[in-house]
């Protein structure tokens, strides 16, 4: 469960248009184009046909740029290759013929033109790396506009650790293997120019020269077809592991509870194992591809100046056209190294692009809703558990398994199949849209975001003075605020990492209380807190939800007596209902659930007289 009436806060700001298909903004289609995508600006639908498609895809999305990386590239090695001719005319021109004036003009071309290439250089990298810094943010935000545009159908298609592996490792090798745009093109341009440059000189050298690169081919391609192979396995081990790795974040203290700790690190220690094991695999066959890409260039330049060294001592060639034979193959070795390694880097972008195109594939739940929502409150009826939701009223669900009270407010909330009504209309029939602008599911480990927690607490647009106070003040988390060294505009860590269990638990709360929804359901909202805060939010919830819907789940005395009809569920469907103190009285299995400290707490109330009891004093704040 999300708080979906949160999420528009987060990737959209106040006043711009809404996501389209992938979740992302509208504002910036007009002036996409060459630019390195913004915060807003709309990413495109993505091919997602396969992961050569999606990196495609990538290119198509930023042509002038990839043009321009491609053009500088080429540019940029033909001159690196012009060297070694003016080199040659240098020495047969200038050098041999004892000519000082015609060496001086040809080494002063060389300076100029050294200097010419060392800005297209500079150039070419920063053009590549706008290239490579476009794929990675237009990923990153198709990615998210998908997670989002998934919402709670994400946890049931897509593990946890998929998607954080995606995010932290696949965006940047995709990024990586957009190097082919510009190295890779003009790579392949130079490759021809020496080799017709190398016609002019001798034939058999050219041959040589054309066919090195289709046997490098042949001996690393069955390796980086292997390291495919191997590559894909290796990230899926890694997204089982970082999912593991979640669940040991999110659930160590119940594993200790339960005596589940050591299972579980048994479970760990095997994935760990597996993933090094595939590690292993991955390094064994990237380690013969990169020195392959490193040692079959040099004997590739070894082979090719034997030869030239034969023909100059029959005197098929001059001394000049050896010295640049010898630069231009010194010259190809960055070239054919660079193949190899492309190969390298476009096998692994394509692993990472498949695994990205199958979290693109996956379709939310469909909306068939086509009846309109009840105009005003209206009762909320589920038929599985026959829990009925009187509006405008505070109603509990006390159940001894809480996963029963959270799926009730599940089916309440549409997240999953349901059969519940909504007044006189099934609530999978209304519009989706329509359920989550009234109807907000509030669950007490929802994510919350890095950011100011003004921001982490806005619900589409930001809180002002006095909205933030009453929310605060309800959810009992005034002392949160004083905690914090800049108060609201102090920076709260993602997932709350800097707060406590119980105060990330109120600021949960203070978020859903500003969204301030038709419908609230709210699962364990004070589970994590101390009685004494635990009473005080009883008290203040009610108040704060007075004359609106509002469902709790809980096993709380304290905040079960504050209900106006408490829902008690037994293997998920109503065994009773009525005011806490009545169930108390009629209900056994009520009493044993619930009765921690009731009778003390009944006592103490009793020994109260009117105007004493701390529940009912506006000044009664947590400290």
């Amino acid at each position: 469960m999300l708080p979906w009436g949160l999420v528009p806060a987060i990737f959209d700001g106040a006043g711009v248009p809404g996501p389209d298909k992938f979740g992302v903004s509208q504002r910036g289609r007009a002036d996409r184009g060459t630019t390195v995508i913004d915060a807003y600006e709309d990413p495109g639908t993505p091919d997602i046909r396969g992961g050569w498609h999606f990196l495609w895809w990538l290119v198509l999305r930023q042509p002038g740029r990839a043009v321009a990386g491609a053009l500088l590239g080429s540019v940029w090695m033909v001159l690196l290759a012009a060297q070694p001719y003016l080199m040659a005319r240098a020495v047969d021109d200038g050098l041999v013929p004892g000519r000082l004036g015609v060496l001086a003009g040809w080494a002063g071309t060389m300076f100029v033109l050294g200097s010419v290439n060392a800005w297209l250089s500079i150039m070419r990298h920063r053009t590549m790396t706008r290239v490579r810094m476009d794929a990675n943010f237009r990923t990153v935000k198709v990615v998210v506009g998908q997670v989002v545009r998934l919402g709670a159908v994400l946890p049931r298609r897509a593990g946890a650790g998929e998607v954080v592996t995606i995010g932290v490792g696949d965006v940047q090798t995709i990024a990586q293997a957009m190097t082919v745009v510009g190295p890779g093109v003009g790579s392949a341009v130079v490759y021809a120019v020496v080799a017709g440059l190398l016609l002019t000189i001798s034939v058999p050298l050219a041959a040589v020269v054309l066919l090195g690169l289709p046997v490098i081919a042949l001996v690393t391609g069955p390796l980086t077809l292997r390291l495919q192979g191997t590559e894909s396995g290796y990230r899926e081990r890694q997204g089982v592991l970082t999912a593991r790795i979640g669940d040991l974040a999110g659930g160590l203290r119940v594993l200790n509870g339960l005596g589940g700790k050591g299972l579980f690190a048994d479970a760990f220690r095997t994935d760990s194992r597996r993933l090094r094991a595939q590690g292993y695999r991955v390094g064994a066959v990237a380690s013969w591809v990169q020195a392959l890409g490193v040692g079959l260039p040099t004997l590739f330049l070894a082979v090719v100046t034997w030869l030239a060294a034969r023909l100059a001592a029959q005197g098929a060639v001059s001394i000049g056209e050896l010295v640049s034979v010898y630069g231009y193959v010194a010259v190809l070795v960055g070239p054919v190294a660079f193949f190899v390694e492309m190969s390298y880097q476009m096998n692994r972008g394509v692993v990472a692009a498949r695994r990205i195109v199958r979290l693109l594939r996956l379709e939310p739940a469909p909306d068939d809703g086509i009846h309109p929502a009840p105009e005003g409150p209206a009762e909320l009826h589920e038929p599985v558990s026959g829990v009925r939701v009187v509006p405008g009223r505070l109603t509990a669900l006390a159940a001894a398994r809480p996963a029963e009270a959270a799926a009730v407010v599940d089916r309440l909330g549409r997240f999953g199949p349901t059969d519940a009504t909504w007044g006189a209309v099934r609530l999978d029939a209304v519009p989706l849209d329509d359920v989550r602008r009234r109807i907000l599911v509030a669950d007490n480990e929802a994510d919350l975001f890095a950011g100011p927690l003004r921001e982490v607490v806005a619900t589409g647009h930001t809180p002002d003075e006095a909205a933030l106070a009453r929310a605060l003040y309800a959810a009992a988390a005034e002392d949160v605020v004083r905690a914090l060294p800049g108060g609201p505009e102090s920076t709260v860590a993602g997932q709350g990492r800097s707060l406590s269990g119980g105060q990330r638990q109120r600021v949960r709360l203070v978020r859903a209380l500003l969204a301030d929804p038709e419908v609230l359901l709210a699962v364990e909202p004070t589970s994590a807190l101390d009685a004494h805060t635990e009473a005080a939010v009883a008290r203040r919830l009610r108040a704060a939800r007075e004359g609106r819907t509002t469902v709790v789940t809980s096993t709380s005395p304290l905040l079960l007596d504050r209900a106006d009809t408490v829902v008690f569920l037994v293997d998920g469907k109503v065994a009773a209902s009525g005011p806490h103190r009545r169930l108390l009285a009629a209900e056994p299995g009520y009493r044993a659930l619930v009765a921690r400290d009731t009778e003390q707490d009944t006592a103490k109330d009793t020994e109260k007289g009117p105007g004493q009891d701390p529940e009912r004093d506006p000044e009664g704040a947590v400290r």
